[in-house]
This record gives C-alpha cells, structure tokens and sequence, in this order.
C-alpha cells in the first residue's frame, strides 16, 4: 500500500508560511492531513536550510518538499536528507552548486528589480507602494496591500549565499513556471527548469504569486508529484 508523503511547503523572501494559506486549503480538500508550513527566518540559506531540515526531520514518514521563490534554494540545499522523496518548486530559485539567488538574477535582471530597497538594517524590501505591481499584480488590492504589509523581508546578505550540493540532481523533481514573473525572469525560470529534467514543468499564465493567484493548479501539481513519490 501506498504511504502519502507529509507536504512540508517552504516560503519565499518578502512572505511567510502564511503565503501559502490557499494551496492548504486545496490540499487538505484533497485529502492531505499531514501538512507543514516551515516558518523560516530569512537570515542565510544555512539557517533557513537548516530550520526546514529540522522540521523534515520531525516527520515520521517521507516528505515532499514544495519551495516557491526563495524557497526553491532551501529546499534544494536542505532535500539531501533520506526521507524526502522529492522536490516541487512554485516559480522558484533550483540553483546549481555554487550559484546564488542573487547571482541567477543578476545574470537576467527581473523587471521589479528597481522596486528592491535596502534599510540601513540590512534588510532588503519590496518598496510598499510597488510591491502589488512587483509581487502579485493578478491579485485584488486588499489582498495585495495585506502581502505588502505584512511582508518579511530576507537580510540582503541571503541573496548572494550559494547552493553547494542541489538535491534536485538526486530526488525527483516538479517545476511551475510563472510566464507573468516579475521577481524572478521567466526566462531564468525556464532554464533552471529544464537543467533539472523534472517529471513536469506547468506553466501558468501568472505573476510571482502563483501559489495565492492560482492555488488549484499549484495544489494539482503538488497532488501530482505526492502521488508519483507514494508509487515509488
């Protein structure tokens, strides 16, 4: 008998676990009971890594791991551990050894790149009047406004911080690219999507925030890929 993997879903830069409240709701619809959000602090790919390690190592099962933005280079540094059975990224970072987020983005600038603003902390923001245009443009203005509000922003320093060993070269992968991405270039997207010879890539018609504007897609493929991994 086939054992359903435990979804652990992993957040980006300028959001938290709560980002992911519709694709939840759509899995547990689905009849997903074993569901966690990791809520990571955003201070290095080490300590973001390593604090989705120690939820993976919680469960007592396998676990699929589902990365957007950011979150797609956490769990292809943490996803090395034996009990994840495999990898699903939402519009997200898959960087090879020795690449960056900042790196992959500085090599093909994303249109919001302008809207980016350091504070004299050492944190990096979606300027707050740019962030629905940047972040969420198919998103109603309430939404948007409580994204940009309650916005968590990553320390800077994160964005240069490099993969060392991708899991993605050894655990199944799932890829869905945004083709409306502001944040991270489509084009990158693609290309780090195919370098991976995932089971699937799906492309959506959507901006960076994929997983709140087009949560039924997101939680088909995230469906898909725990199906596949239960097979074996």
């Amino acid at each position: 008998m086939s054992v359903k993997p435990t979804i652990v879903l992993v957040h980006g830069f300028w959001g938290g676990a709560a980002h992911w409240g519709k694709v939840i709701l759509e899995l547990s619809r689905k009849g997903y009971a074993d569901l966690r959000a990791v809520e990571m602090p955003l201070t290095s790919l080490a300590e973001d890594a390593e604090r989705t390690r120690k939820m993976v190592k919680q469960q007592p099962g396998p676990v699929l791991l589902v990365g957007h933005s950011y979150g797609g280079a956490v769990i292809t540094e943490a996803g090395d551990l034996p009990n994840v059975v495999g990898l699903v990224y939402i519009a997200a970072f898959a960087p090879d050894a020795g690449e960056s987020p900042g790196g992959i983005s500085q090599a093909l600038p994303p249109a919001a790149f302008p809207n980016l603003a350091p504070d004299s902390d050492g944190y990096l923001w979606i300027k707050f009047d740019k962030y629905r245009e940047s972040f969420c443009p198919d998103l109603s203005a309430d939404e948007a406004l409580v994204m940009a509000v309650g916005q968590k922003a990553p320390l800077a320093s994160t964005f240069g911080d490099a993969v060392t060993a991708p899991a993605w070269k050894k655990k199944p992968s799932w890829y869905q690219l945004s083709s409306q991405d502001r944040m991270i270039h489509p084009d990158n997207q693609k290309r780090m999507a195919e370098r991976m010879n995932p089971r699937r890539i799906l492309t959506l018609d959507a901006s960076h925030a994929s997983l709140a504007s087009r949560p039924v897609e997101v939680a088909a493929l995230i469906d898909e890929a725990a199906k596949e991994v239960a097979q074996g």
